[in-house]
């Protein structure tokens, strides 16, 4: 009769022990708004110093490739501070460096140089990986088990809107004061926006620091030994395939995000009358974000469009998984995007410009499954392969210089052949991948 109650009492947030970690929960999920607001901004920077330095698309590349080569840097020492000193400090931490890189864009600006933006972003991805090594893992851990993967979508979804408000106030504070600003520095419009990020993450970084969570210990009954080597990593073929498919999605979403603006604007000359007099019918909000440039009207697109579907997605999502198997939910949207970029590819104008921000929808998913089924059943060993999950993410280092190159010689939307593939490898990792067997460590 107890054990019965205790299963009616179960929900996504609350264990069978009667323990509720709602605000540990919605804590946590603060730090995923604030990385997907650092990445949506990103967006919009590619394109700005394409127009103010006039560099090509393979070397606007750069600018993700200095964010996300932080990651590949950072992520296994980030496994190891959280394995040292636990989930809040090293999210303290990583609130720490996130803050100091976002705040390093004023000098940057006043420098009016390319490079001490690249040291900036590369400070702000250290810190980003921090905190993605200890919150992705530490949101699939606060309830019960068999929700972890809802919940992680859950947090997730408010790293969409994120998503959504990094090129909307970009696109308004950086083209549009690109367009406005006749006498101060071309770069003068990138110092608001990031103070502004700085502020606010230090203000979560002091709220984190008065604020005592759980320390929520990950635990396997199967385990043997407490800290078992790295290498038993192998011993997961999952996981491997996992890591391989993380490093894909990121690669895909990092490239469109990159180079949405430039097709966007390519693909449609009068993109800025089009949203313009969409704006129009939308009051107030529409009279603030009227756009009063091509790029700025993409950008546009880009955040409600792109980032309004990422975020549905999101939503959409943790509903479906309480009916469909994740592995199952991730093989449809996956196959769904290869379609959608292969629209894009063959140039149809608006029907393109649809498809593309389409594929956000479907990319919405992608990343809290891939790390929620690449993790599960390591036991002991979650901290250290969450540390090569969040490393995966140096995906998004190389396919903007790549999807560049290819631009630069052919065309922008041949250019998305390379998320198609990385599409069709996350539908082979859903179907085939989940399913290898782990072998078991004597």
């Amino acid at each position: 009769m107890n054990q019965k109650t205790k299963k009616t009492n179960v929900s996504l947030v609350k264990t069978e022990d009667g323990i509720n970690y709602l605000f540990p929960f919605i804590l946590i999920s603060s730090l995923f708004l604030l990385w997907g607001f650092a990445h949506g901004l990103l967006d919009v920077l590619n394109k700005h110093f394409q127009n103010i330095l006039h560099v090509s698309k393979m070397q606007s590349g750069f600018v993700q490739f200095s964010l996300y080569i932080g990651y590949l840097v950072m992520a296994i020492p980030a496994g190891l501070i959280m394995k040292r000193f636990g989930y809040k400090r090293g999210i303290v931490f990583g609130l720490s460096l996130f803050a100091i890189g976002a705040f390093l864009f004023y000098p940057a600006a006043k420098l009016e140089s390319f490079y001490p933006f690249l040291i900036a972003l590369f400070v702000i991805a250290s810190g980003l990986a921090c905190l993605e090594t200890a919150a992705n893992p530490y949101s699939t851990v606060l309830g019960p088990k068999q929700y972890a993967a809802r919940r992680i979508n859950l947090s997730q979804s408010f790293n969409g809107l994120g998503w959504i408000l990094g090129p909307l106030l970009g696109g308004l504070f950086i083209f549009g004061a690109q367009t406005n600003n006749t006498n101060g520095s071309k770069f003068d419009s990138l110092i608001f926006p990031y103070m502004l990020v700085g502020g606010i993450v230090i203000v979560v970084l002091l709220v984190f620091l008065f604020t005592k969570l759980p320390d929520v210990k990950v635990s396997d009954e199967s385990e043997q030994e407490e800290n078992p080597p790295m290498k038993h990593l192998l011993k997961h073929p999952a996981f491997i395939v996992a890591v391989v498919a993380q490093f894909l999605y990121v690669a895909a979403q990092t490239g469109i995000n990159s180079f949405f603006i430039n097709f966007v604007t390519e693909e449609m000359s009068n993109t800025q009358t089009v949203i313009g007099n969409l704006m129009l019918h939308m009051g107030g909000f529409g009279r603030v974000f009227m756009p009063q440039s091509n790029e700025q009207a993409a950008s546009l697109i880009l955040a409600l469009g792109g980032m309004g579907s990422f975020f549905i997605g999101r939503l959409t999502g943790a509903f479906f998984m309480k009916y469909i198997a994740p592995q199952k939910l991730l093989a449809f949207y996956a196959i769904a995007n290869v379609i959608l970029t292969v629209l894009v590819i063959s140039k149809l104008g608006w029907l393109s410009v649809i498809a593309l921000f389409s594929t956000y929808f479907f990319m919405s998913v992608m990343f809290p499954t891939i790390f929620a089924l690449g993790i599960k059943d390591l036991g002991t060993l979650t901290k250290k392969g969450s540390s090569f999950l969040v490393m995966a993410v140096a995906g998004g280092a190389f396919c903007p210089p790549i999807m560049g190159a290819i631009a630069d010689t052919s065309s922008m939307s041949v250019a998305f052949i390379i998320p198609a593939f990385c599409f069709a490898f996350i539908a082979y990792y859903a179907i085939l991948g989940t399913k290898l067997k782990s072998q078991h460590t004597l």
